[in-house]
């Protein structure tokens, strides 16, 4: 997994924490958001489902989290990410 050598930086000048255990606890913070969206939606869905919730209220409840959850980029081709850059 890549870490940014900034963040890795910044979360062991903030934290004092050495590098190594700045290192873990980024990659496990990563590992966290790797989830793709789908993936997310649906792990989400069947874990209120479980505790009784009804499909309006989780879909209300899954747009209101998902506004705030950082999830994993998809994987984008090269053109795709040309597309971006040059229209």
């Amino acid at each position: 997994m890549y870490v940014d050598p900034r963040l890795l930086r910044h979360v062991q000048e903030s934290s004092g924490l050495t590098e190594a255990e700045a290192l873990r606890l980024v990659e496990d913070v990563l590992s966290f958001h790797a989830e793709p969206v789908e993936d997310l939606v649906r792990r989400r869905h069947t874990e209120l489902k479980t505790v009784g919730a009804k499909n309006a209220e989780i879909f209300h409840r899954l747009r209101d989290e998902l506004r705030g959850h950082v999830v994993a980029a998809p994987d984008l081709s090269e053109r795709q990410l040309r597309r971006m850059i040059y229209g």
